[in-house]
């Protein structure tokens, strides 16, 4: 099959919106996934299976057999970061390859990809300095940013397939501005409560590596800390939830404030139980992969408030003064209606 045959297929399938919104929603499975075999090499204790970094050792760039099942696992997780680089990099050119092209999301795209090799970096330092737990928390936490940075990739990506389906249809209903302010006040609580979670791993046994050593701080009144930060969170939820309530929000808006409330619950349910049965691996696991449910339902929050939803016509004249929906005399010549004035507060439309 010709070279040339192949680019120009894999641009005609690149191009299109709906491949651009795949390729974002993999950028978020992938990053998501690579957390949870993050977690996994440091609750299996291989944070040190691959000792140095950018080999896996000093003589070899791959895990050798003499490694053991601690070095695949840590030498696994490298190599999913070249997966989750590719599907940046198919992004990146997906985004460049749309018509209209949207700016907004080939930089969110660009910002992605930079960030992925960033990361990789900082994953070897964590090696180099064993196991640091400052550094170890800096890797999770920059994985969150790029989630997040993902997230928005992915809405913006929705928004640019909206406006090349339906370029006519206008905003009717956005949240008041002081409710996008409370939906950023949740993004907030959100990150200071991952990143007090962070200090509260640091503290505990699961080091990544038995002669890792830990923060030195007390677990208790860390974990205490935690929990605070999360009782303020779900607070801050029930009260999202009454808010949209009341100002008629959509459907949408609704149910992405319900579920963040359901995800919360969840994620602190399963907190409360790995804290009461001495921190099992499994659990602590899931833990990960919840933090990461709960920074995409806060999120989504804070985006289904920012964006306008579309309404149906009747909705609209619904909401309009009687004066301009009641039917108008017809002009001198049985034309257009006299009434120029309410044809203008329409926008010209009869």
């Amino acid at each position: 099959m010709p070279l040339r045959f192949i680019v120009l297929r894999a641009r005609v399938l690149l191009a299109s919106p709906s491949a651009l919104r795949r390729l974002a929603l993999a950028s978020i499975i992938a990053n998501v996934g690579i957390v949870i075999t993050g977690g996994a090499v440091r609750l299996t204790g291989s944070g040190l299976g691959c000792p140095t970094w950018p080999r896996c050792t000093d003589d070899s760039y791959v895990a050798t057999a003499e490694m053991g099942i601690n070095g695949a696992i840590e030498f696994g997780n490298r190599l999913l970061t070249y997966v989750v680089g590719l599907i940046a990099l198919l992004v990146v050119v997906s985004a460049l390859l749309q018509l209209p092209r949207s700016r907004r999301t080939v930089v969110l795209a660009a910002a992605v990809l930079a960030q992925i090799p960033a990361q990789a970096v900082v994953g070897g330092v964590t090696v180099l300095t064993d196991l640091n737990p400052w550094v170890v928390g800096c890797h999770f936490l920059v994985s969150m940013v790029i989630i997040g940075f993902t997230y928005a990739l992915w809405r913006s990506a929705i928004d640019d397939a909206a406006r090349v389906d339906a370029p006519h249809e206008r905003p009717t209903w956005s949240a008041p501005r002081p409710l996008r302010w409370f939906g950023l006040s949740i993004v907030a609580v959100t990150a200071a409560v991952l990143f007090v979670g962070v200090v509260v791993t640091g503290s505990g046994p699961h080091a990544g590596d038995a002669d890792a050593r830990r923060n030195n701080l007390d677990p208790q009144a860390v974990t205490q800390l935690h929990a605070d930060g999360v009782f303020v969170l779900v607070g801050l939820t029930v009260g999202m939830l009454f808010a949209v309530w009341a100002v008629d929000a959509t459907r949408v808006v609704r149910r992405a404030a319900v579920l963040l409330l359901v995800v919360e619950l969840a994620q602190g349910l399963v907190g409360l139980v790995q804290y009461l049965t001495d921190l099992p691996r499994l659990l602590v696991g899931a833990h990960m992969a919840g933090s990461c449910a709960v920074l995409l339902a806060a999120l989504a929050v804070h985006s289904n408030l920012r964006r306008a939803y579309r309404a149906p016509l009747t909705r609209v004249r619904a909401d309009l003064p009687e004066a301009l929906t009641r039917p108008q005399p017809a002009g001198p010549n049985g034309g257009a209606p006299a009434n120029g004035e309410a044809a203008l507060r329409l926008g010209g439309r009869t």
